[in-house]
Protein backbone atom coordinates (compact mmCIF):
# COMPACT_ATOMS: atom_id res chain seq x y z
CA UNK A 1 0.00 0.00 0.00
CA UNK A 2 1.53 3.54 -0.71
CA UNK A 3 1.21 5.84 1.91
CA UNK A 4 -0.63 9.38 1.21
CA UNK A 5 -0.97 11.43 3.78
CA UNK A 6 0.60 14.32 5.80
CA UNK A 7 2.98 14.66 9.02
CA UNK A 8 3.45 17.18 12.03
CA UNK A 9 5.66 16.79 15.34
CA UNK A 10 5.26 16.73 19.14
CA UNK A 11 7.43 19.65 19.52
CA UNK A 12 5.70 22.22 17.05
CA UNK A 13 2.06 20.49 17.39
CA UNK A 14 1.45 19.30 21.06
CA UNK A 15 1.45 22.10 23.63
CA UNK A 16 0.49 20.66 26.93
CA UNK A 17 3.78 21.97 28.83
CA UNK A 18 2.20 21.37 32.15
CA UNK A 19 2.79 17.64 31.52
CA UNK A 20 6.02 17.45 30.31
CA UNK A 21 9.54 17.67 30.65
CA UNK A 22 11.59 20.10 29.09
CA UNK A 23 13.04 19.33 25.44
CA UNK A 24 16.08 21.53 23.59
CA UNK A 25 13.73 22.99 21.26
CA UNK A 26 11.39 23.82 23.96
CA UNK A 27 14.29 26.18 25.36
CA UNK A 28 14.35 27.91 21.91
CA UNK A 29 12.84 31.62 21.83
CA UNK A 30 10.80 33.00 19.18
CA UNK A 31 12.04 36.48 17.79
CA UNK A 32 16.09 37.50 15.60
CA UNK A 33 17.73 34.90 18.32
CA UNK A 34 15.97 31.84 17.30
CA UNK A 35 18.58 30.73 14.82
CA UNK A 36 21.37 31.66 16.93
CA UNK A 37 20.74 29.89 19.84
CA UNK A 38 19.43 26.45 17.63
CA UNK A 39 22.99 26.15 16.92
CA UNK A 40 24.47 27.48 20.29
CA UNK A 41 22.29 27.94 23.43
CA UNK A 42 24.90 29.95 24.97
CA UNK A 43 24.21 33.05 22.83
CA UNK A 44 20.56 33.55 23.88
CA UNK A 45 20.76 37.17 25.40
CA UNK A 46 17.05 37.78 25.90
CA UNK A 47 15.76 37.79 29.67
CA UNK A 48 12.11 37.68 28.91
CA UNK A 49 10.37 36.24 25.65
CA UNK A 50 8.20 33.27 24.32
CA UNK A 51 9.07 29.75 24.14
CA UNK A 52 6.43 28.64 21.19
CA UNK A 53 7.30 24.79 21.57
CA UNK A 54 5.49 25.14 24.81
CA UNK A 55 2.45 26.04 23.29
CA UNK A 56 2.20 24.23 20.26
CA UNK A 57 -1.03 24.87 18.71
CA UNK A 58 -2.54 22.60 21.87
CA UNK A 59 -2.33 19.27 19.66
CA UNK A 60 -2.38 17.59 23.28
CA UNK A 61 -5.80 18.48 24.14
CA UNK A 62 -7.28 18.71 20.45
CA UNK A 63 -5.80 15.72 18.80
CA UNK A 64 -9.05 13.96 18.66
CA UNK A 65 -10.95 16.71 16.45
CA UNK A 66 -7.36 17.15 14.40
CA UNK A 67 -7.25 13.44 13.39
CA UNK A 68 -10.71 13.35 12.77
CA UNK A 69 -10.74 16.36 10.42
CA UNK A 70 -7.48 14.67 8.52
CA UNK A 71 -9.17 11.56 8.44
CA UNK A 72 -12.37 13.29 6.54
CA UNK A 73 -9.72 14.75 4.29
CA UNK A 74 -8.88 11.35 3.10
CA UNK A 75 -5.21 10.52 4.58
CA UNK A 76 -4.23 6.64 5.14
CA UNK A 77 -0.94 7.34 6.60
CA UNK A 78 0.47 10.52 9.12
CA UNK A 79 3.83 10.80 10.06
CA UNK A 80 4.38 11.89 14.32
CA UNK A 81 6.49 12.34 16.59
CA UNK A 82 6.76 10.92 20.09
CA UNK A 83 8.30 13.90 22.62
CA UNK A 84 10.87 11.99 24.40
CA UNK A 85 10.80 14.36 27.38
CA UNK A 86 6.89 14.15 27.63
CA UNK A 87 7.66 9.91 28.42
CA UNK A 88 10.95 10.43 30.43
CA UNK A 89 11.12 14.01 31.19
CA UNK A 90 14.85 13.78 32.39
CA UNK A 91 15.55 11.44 30.17
CA UNK A 92 16.91 9.41 33.33
CA UNK A 93 13.88 7.73 34.71
CA UNK A 94 13.59 4.39 35.36
CA UNK A 95 9.70 4.65 34.55
CA UNK A 96 7.64 6.87 31.96
CA UNK A 97 5.47 8.98 32.89
CA UNK A 98 1.75 8.05 33.25
CA UNK A 99 0.51 11.33 31.92
CA UNK A 100 2.58 10.88 28.67
CA UNK A 101 2.00 7.25 28.38
CA UNK A 102 -2.05 7.69 28.75
CA UNK A 103 -1.90 10.47 25.86
CA UNK A 104 0.14 7.96 23.36
CA UNK A 105 -1.81 5.32 24.06
CA UNK A 106 -5.02 7.48 23.22
CA UNK A 107 -3.28 9.27 19.98
CA UNK A 108 -2.36 5.94 18.96
CA UNK A 109 -5.95 3.92 19.12
CA UNK A 110 -7.70 7.54 17.51
CA UNK A 111 -5.35 6.65 14.34
CA UNK A 112 -6.63 3.23 14.24
CA UNK A 113 -9.97 3.83 14.54
CA UNK A 114 -10.00 6.09 11.56
CA UNK A 115 -7.59 3.76 9.73
CA UNK A 116 -4.46 6.03 9.58
CA UNK A 117 -1.15 4.57 9.43
CA UNK A 118 1.50 5.99 11.63
CA UNK A 119 5.15 6.56 10.58
CA UNK A 120 6.98 7.47 14.40
CA UNK A 121 9.67 9.74 15.23
CA UNK A 122 11.29 8.81 18.26
CA UNK A 123 13.57 12.13 18.30
CA UNK A 124 12.23 15.23 16.51
CA UNK A 125 14.77 17.63 18.06
CA UNK A 126 13.62 17.32 21.88
CA UNK A 127 16.63 15.54 23.35
CA UNK A 128 15.47 16.50 26.99
CA UNK A 129 16.74 19.31 27.90
CA UNK A 130 18.79 17.65 31.53
CA UNK A 131 20.90 15.22 29.46
CA UNK A 132 21.80 18.53 27.29
CA UNK A 133 22.13 20.49 30.41
CA UNK A 134 24.30 17.75 32.43
CA UNK A 135 26.29 15.65 29.64
CA UNK A 136 26.60 17.51 27.03
CA UNK A 137 23.55 15.86 25.32
CA UNK A 138 24.83 13.28 22.59
CA UNK A 139 28.68 13.55 22.82
CA UNK A 140 27.93 11.24 26.34
CA UNK A 141 26.98 7.84 26.31
CA UNK A 142 24.77 8.39 29.22
CA UNK A 143 22.27 9.91 26.53
CA UNK A 144 23.11 7.28 24.17
CA UNK A 145 21.98 4.95 26.87
CA UNK A 146 18.83 6.53 27.70
CA UNK A 147 17.72 6.87 24.48
CA UNK A 148 17.90 2.43 24.59
CA UNK A 149 15.90 2.95 27.40
CA UNK A 150 13.20 5.30 25.64
CA UNK A 151 13.24 3.58 22.46
CA UNK A 152 12.86 0.18 23.76
CA UNK A 153 10.00 0.91 26.10
CA UNK A 154 8.19 2.57 23.28
CA UNK A 155 9.00 -0.13 20.10
CA UNK A 156 7.56 -2.45 23.05
CA UNK A 157 4.85 -0.74 24.15
CA UNK A 158 3.25 0.83 20.76
CA UNK A 159 4.94 -1.92 17.65
CA UNK A 160 1.48 -3.14 17.75
CA UNK A 161 -0.05 0.31 16.00
CA UNK A 162 3.31 1.01 14.31
CA UNK A 163 5.35 -0.53 11.43
CA UNK A 164 7.69 2.45 10.03
CA UNK A 165 10.21 3.89 13.07
CA UNK A 166 12.40 6.63 12.25
CA UNK A 167 14.63 6.95 15.41
CA UNK A 168 16.51 10.73 14.77
CA UNK A 169 14.41 12.87 12.53
CA UNK A 170 16.84 14.79 9.72
CA UNK A 171 20.05 13.18 11.64
CA UNK A 172 22.60 15.31 9.35
CA UNK A 173 21.20 18.65 11.30
CA UNK A 174 23.47 17.44 14.08
CA UNK A 175 26.41 19.16 12.01
CA UNK A 176 24.88 21.93 11.64
CA UNK A 177 22.60 22.76 14.21
CA UNK A 178 24.45 20.95 17.39
CA UNK A 179 22.18 22.20 20.14
CA UNK A 180 18.90 21.38 18.33
CA UNK A 181 20.40 17.90 17.02
CA UNK A 182 22.73 16.70 19.53
CA UNK A 183 21.50 18.64 22.72
CA UNK A 184 25.26 20.08 22.74
CA UNK A 185 25.48 23.20 24.88
CA UNK A 186 29.47 23.00 25.49
CA UNK A 187 31.06 23.44 21.93
CA UNK A 188 34.14 24.70 22.23
CA UNK A 189 35.23 21.90 19.92
CA UNK A 190 34.35 19.85 16.79
CA UNK A 191 35.25 17.25 18.57
CA UNK A 192 32.43 16.91 20.64
CA UNK A 193 30.59 17.66 17.29
CA UNK A 194 32.10 14.60 15.64
CA UNK A 195 31.29 12.31 19.00
CA UNK A 196 27.62 13.09 19.40
CA UNK A 197 27.45 12.50 15.92
CA UNK A 198 28.72 8.79 16.57
CA UNK A 199 26.44 8.07 19.65
CA UNK A 200 23.64 9.00 16.90
CA UNK A 201 24.72 6.76 14.80
CA UNK A 202 25.16 3.50 17.22
CA UNK A 203 21.71 4.77 18.38
CA UNK A 204 20.34 4.28 15.10
CA UNK A 205 21.39 0.63 14.78
CA UNK A 206 21.08 -0.24 18.31
CA UNK A 207 17.30 0.80 17.70
CA UNK A 208 17.49 -0.99 14.35
CA UNK A 209 18.66 -4.19 16.21
CA UNK A 210 15.80 -4.04 19.00
CA UNK A 211 13.12 -3.13 16.17
CA UNK A 212 13.81 -6.27 13.71
CA UNK A 213 14.19 -8.94 17.37
CA UNK A 214 10.93 -7.26 18.41
CA UNK A 215 8.81 -8.26 15.37
CA UNK A 216 8.00 -6.53 12.03
CA UNK A 217 9.29 -3.17 12.59
CA UNK A 218 10.87 -1.25 9.56
CA UNK A 219 13.42 1.69 10.65
CA UNK A 220 14.54 4.34 8.55
CA UNK A 221 17.13 6.38 8.53
CA UNK A 222 15.97 9.97 8.06
CA UNK A 223 17.88 13.39 6.24
CA UNK A 224 17.04 16.72 6.01
CA UNK A 225 17.60 16.32 1.71
CA UNK A 226 18.29 17.91 -1.18
CA UNK A 227 21.17 18.37 -4.02
CA UNK A 228 23.95 20.51 -4.40
CA UNK A 229 24.06 22.10 -7.91
CA UNK A 230 27.39 23.72 -8.65
CA UNK A 231 27.14 27.27 -10.05
CA UNK A 232 29.39 26.99 -12.94
CA UNK A 233 30.58 24.10 -14.95
CA UNK A 234 33.96 24.85 -13.21
CA UNK A 235 35.16 20.95 -12.39
CA UNK A 236 36.18 22.90 -8.83
CA UNK A 237 32.71 24.09 -8.80
CA UNK A 238 31.83 20.33 -8.85
CA UNK A 239 34.21 19.39 -6.66
CA UNK A 240 32.68 21.73 -4.09
CA UNK A 241 29.42 19.86 -4.44
CA UNK A 242 30.99 16.61 -3.93
CA UNK A 243 31.86 17.35 -0.77
CA UNK A 244 28.87 20.39 0.35
CA UNK A 245 26.66 16.67 -0.62
CA UNK A 246 29.15 13.98 1.52
CA UNK A 247 28.02 16.19 4.84
CA UNK A 248 24.79 14.60 4.52
CA UNK A 249 25.40 11.79 2.79
CA UNK A 250 28.22 10.25 5.36
CA UNK A 251 25.07 9.80 7.68
CA UNK A 252 23.06 7.56 5.10
CA UNK A 253 25.88 6.33 4.13
CA UNK A 254 26.63 4.65 7.79
CA UNK A 255 23.13 3.78 8.22
CA UNK A 256 22.47 1.85 4.85
CA UNK A 257 25.97 0.56 4.22
CA UNK A 258 26.96 -0.26 7.43
CA UNK A 259 30.29 1.61 8.09
CA UNK A 260 32.22 4.87 8.30
CA UNK A 261 32.77 5.77 4.46
CA UNK A 262 36.29 6.60 4.11
CA UNK A 263 36.25 9.95 2.99
CA UNK A 264 34.85 10.32 6.40
CA UNK A 265 37.26 8.68 8.23
CA UNK A 266 39.83 10.84 6.09
CA UNK A 267 38.49 14.02 7.38
CA UNK A 268 38.65 13.05 10.58
CA UNK A 269 41.97 12.18 10.76
CA UNK A 270 42.93 15.76 8.47
CA UNK A 271 41.48 17.45 11.40
CA UNK A 272 43.09 15.61 14.33
CA UNK A 273 40.01 14.03 15.73
CA UNK A 274 40.00 10.86 17.28
CA UNK A 275 36.54 9.38 18.02
CA UNK A 276 36.04 7.56 21.23
CA UNK A 277 34.59 4.60 19.56
CA UNK A 278 33.48 1.77 22.45
CA UNK A 279 33.88 -2.20 21.70
CA UNK A 280 30.97 -3.02 20.02
CA UNK A 281 30.09 -0.12 18.15
CA UNK A 282 31.11 -0.48 14.78
CA UNK A 283 30.21 -4.10 14.96
CA UNK A 284 26.20 -2.91 15.79
CA UNK A 285 26.37 -0.29 12.98
CA UNK A 286 27.73 -2.87 10.28
CA UNK A 287 25.37 -5.88 11.86
CA UNK A 288 22.21 -3.29 11.72
CA UNK A 289 21.51 -1.31 8.79
CA UNK A 290 18.12 0.68 8.32
CA UNK A 291 15.37 -0.60 6.20
CA UNK A 292 14.32 2.35 4.34
CA UNK A 293 15.62 5.80 3.37
CA UNK A 294 12.98 8.97 5.12
CA UNK A 295 13.50 12.18 3.42
CA UNK A 296 12.39 15.66 3.80
CA UNK A 297 12.54 17.99 1.22
CA UNK A 298 11.77 21.45 0.36
CA UNK A 299 14.58 22.58 -2.02
CA UNK A 300 18.00 22.21 -3.75
CA UNK A 301 21.05 24.07 -3.10
CA UNK A 302 24.18 25.54 -5.18
CA UNK A 303 27.55 26.04 -4.36
CA UNK A 304 31.07 27.47 -5.58
CA UNK A 305 34.21 26.65 -4.66
CA UNK A 306 35.54 30.05 -4.33
CA UNK A 307 33.39 33.27 -3.26
CA UNK A 308 32.01 35.53 -5.94
CA UNK A 309 29.10 37.74 -6.04
CA UNK A 310 26.13 35.33 -6.14
CA UNK A 311 23.78 36.18 -3.49
CA UNK A 312 22.80 34.12 -0.90
CA UNK A 313 19.58 33.10 -0.13
CA UNK A 314 17.54 30.81 3.00
CA UNK A 315 16.57 27.16 2.67
CA UNK A 316 15.85 24.21 5.14
CA UNK A 317 19.06 25.56 7.61
CA UNK A 318 21.73 25.25 4.92
CA UNK A 319 22.01 28.80 3.13
CA UNK A 320 22.89 28.66 -0.35
CA UNK A 321 23.97 30.52 -3.65
CA UNK A 322 20.93 31.52 -5.49
CA UNK A 323 19.87 29.50 -8.34
CA UNK A 324 18.84 32.13 -10.95
CA UNK A 325 16.51 29.53 -12.59
CA UNK A 326 14.45 28.75 -9.43
CA UNK A 327 12.10 31.06 -8.26
CA UNK A 328 11.56 31.65 -3.68
CA UNK A 329 9.29 31.41 -1.37
CA UNK A 330 8.58 34.40 0.77
CA UNK A 331 11.54 33.41 3.39
CA UNK A 332 13.64 32.98 0.62
CA UNK A 333 13.55 29.06 -0.05
CA UNK A 334 13.87 27.84 -3.88
CA UNK A 335 10.89 25.89 -5.10
CA UNK A 336 12.93 23.48 -7.06
CA UNK A 337 10.19 20.31 -8.09
CA UNK A 338 12.64 18.78 -10.66
CA UNK A 339 14.95 18.87 -7.68
CA UNK A 340 12.62 16.40 -6.02
CA UNK A 341 12.83 13.55 -8.75
CA UNK A 342 17.09 13.96 -8.98
CA UNK A 343 17.17 14.04 -5.13
CA UNK A 344 15.38 10.63 -5.05
CA UNK A 345 17.34 9.20 -7.90
CA UNK A 346 20.44 9.58 -6.63
CA UNK A 347 19.50 8.43 -3.20
CA UNK A 348 18.26 5.33 -4.71
CA UNK A 349 20.92 4.76 -7.32
CA UNK A 350 23.01 5.34 -4.04
CA UNK A 351 21.17 2.55 -1.84
CA UNK A 352 18.83 0.63 -3.66
CA UNK A 353 16.59 1.15 -0.33
CA UNK A 354 13.00 2.11 -0.18
CA UNK A 355 12.47 5.91 -0.02
CA UNK A 356 9.25 7.45 2.05
CA UNK A 357 9.32 11.49 1.57
CA UNK A 358 7.66 12.46 4.70
CA UNK A 359 7.99 16.18 4.57
CA UNK A 360 7.56 18.07 1.86
CA UNK A 361 5.28 21.27 1.73
CA UNK A 362 5.35 25.16 1.44
CA UNK A 363 4.94 28.28 4.32
CA UNK A 364 3.64 30.86 3.12
CA UNK A 365 1.27 34.03 4.63
CA UNK A 366 -2.11 32.46 4.24
CA UNK A 367 -4.73 35.14 4.00
CA UNK A 368 -8.34 34.79 5.15
CA UNK A 369 -10.77 36.61 2.92
CA UNK A 370 -14.60 36.56 3.66
CA UNK A 371 -13.89 33.34 5.90
CA UNK A 372 -11.91 31.44 3.23
CA UNK A 373 -8.06 30.48 2.57
CA UNK A 374 -7.52 29.92 -1.38
CA UNK A 375 -3.96 28.91 -1.14
CA UNK A 376 -3.63 28.22 -4.78
CA UNK A 377 0.16 28.94 -4.52
CA UNK A 378 0.05 25.72 -1.86
CA UNK A 379 -1.75 23.22 -4.36
CA UNK A 380 0.48 24.19 -7.57
CA UNK A 381 3.91 23.59 -5.36
CA UNK A 382 2.19 19.91 -4.20
CA UNK A 383 1.07 19.38 -7.72
CA UNK A 384 4.19 19.68 -9.21
CA UNK A 385 6.47 18.13 -6.60
CA UNK A 386 3.68 15.61 -6.49
CA UNK A 387 4.36 14.91 -10.68
CA UNK A 388 8.10 14.91 -10.10
CA UNK A 389 8.07 11.94 -7.82
CA UNK A 390 6.06 10.34 -10.16
CA UNK A 391 8.03 10.89 -12.63
CA UNK A 392 11.18 9.40 -10.17
CA UNK A 393 8.99 5.99 -9.94
CA UNK A 394 8.65 5.81 -13.44
CA UNK A 395 12.23 6.11 -13.26
CA UNK A 396 12.54 2.65 -11.16
CA UNK A 397 12.91 4.65 -7.78
CA UNK A 398 11.06 2.92 -5.34
CA UNK A 399 8.91 5.19 -3.00
CA UNK A 400 6.90 4.26 -0.22
CA UNK A 401 5.02 7.00 0.63
CA UNK A 402 4.24 11.13 -0.06
CA UNK A 403 3.79 12.78 3.09
CA UNK A 404 3.07 16.66 2.71
CA UNK A 405 4.43 18.85 5.60
CA UNK A 406 1.89 19.39 7.22
CA UNK A 407 -1.24 18.61 8.40
CA UNK A 408 -1.81 22.04 10.35
CA UNK A 409 -0.50 24.88 10.61
CA UNK A 410 2.37 24.40 13.62
CA UNK A 411 5.11 26.30 14.77
CA UNK A 412 8.10 26.66 12.00
CA UNK A 413 10.90 24.99 13.68
CA UNK A 414 13.04 27.05 12.05
CA UNK A 415 11.68 30.40 12.92
CA UNK A 416 8.95 29.98 15.73
CA UNK A 417 6.63 31.65 13.51
CA UNK A 418 2.89 30.40 12.92
CA UNK A 419 2.34 33.33 9.80
CA UNK A 420 4.95 30.31 8.44
CA UNK A 421 2.08 28.44 7.28
CA UNK A 422 2.31 24.76 6.27
CA UNK A 423 -1.16 23.01 6.92
CA UNK A 424 -3.96 22.11 4.95
CA UNK A 425 -5.97 23.42 8.08
CA UNK A 426 -5.54 27.18 9.32
CA UNK A 427 -4.99 27.26 13.26
CA UNK A 428 -5.82 30.88 14.50
CA UNK A 429 -2.77 31.66 16.27
CA UNK A 430 0.01 34.77 16.40
CA UNK A 431 3.83 34.34 16.30
CA UNK A 432 3.26 35.31 19.76
CA UNK A 433 0.62 32.65 20.45
CA UNK A 434 -2.24 34.79 20.57
CA UNK A 435 -5.31 33.98 18.86
CA UNK A 436 -8.90 31.82 19.33
CA UNK A 437 -6.88 28.59 18.26
CA UNK A 438 -9.84 27.88 16.01
CA UNK A 439 -9.41 25.70 12.70
CA UNK A 440 -10.34 26.55 9.28
CA UNK A 441 -10.31 24.07 6.37
CA UNK A 442 -8.05 26.18 3.44
CA UNK A 443 -8.48 25.32 -0.37
CA UNK A 444 -5.72 22.95 -0.05
CA UNK A 445 -7.65 20.85 2.07
CA UNK A 446 -10.75 20.19 -0.08
CA UNK A 447 -7.72 19.67 -3.03
CA UNK A 448 -5.98 16.98 -1.45
CA UNK A 449 -9.50 15.32 0.00
CA UNK A 450 -10.19 14.84 -4.23
CA UNK A 451 -6.93 14.00 -5.32
CA UNK A 452 -7.24 11.57 -2.72
CA UNK A 453 -10.43 9.84 -3.36
CA UNK A 454 -9.03 9.53 -6.92
CA UNK A 455 -5.84 7.58 -5.94
CA UNK A 456 -8.00 5.45 -3.64
CA UNK A 457 -11.05 4.72 -6.16
CA UNK A 458 -8.34 3.64 -9.00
Amino acid sequence: MFLWGTALSANQSEGGFEDKGIGVIDMLPSGKTRFQVMKDPTLHEEEECYFPSRKGIDFYHTYQEDIQWLAEMGINSLRLSISWSRLFPTGLEAEPSKAGVRFYDCLFEELEKYRIEPIVTMNHFDTPYYLAEHYNGWESRVTLEAFETYSAFIITRYSRFVKYWIPINEINMALHLPFVGAGLIQQSNSASIYQAIHHLLVANAQVTKFAHEAGNNKIGCMLAAGNTYPATPNPEDVFACLTDDRQSLMFSDVQLRGAYPKYYITKLEAEGINLNIVNGDLEVIKKNTADFIAISYYNSKMSQSKKSGIEQTAGNVFSSLKNPYLKTTEWGWQIDPIGLRITLNTLYDRYEKPIMIVENGLGAKDQIVDGKITDEYRIDFLKEHIFQMEQARQDGVEILGYLTWSGLDIISASTGEMEKRYGFIFVDLDNEGNGSNKRIRKASYYWYQQFLKGKFSS
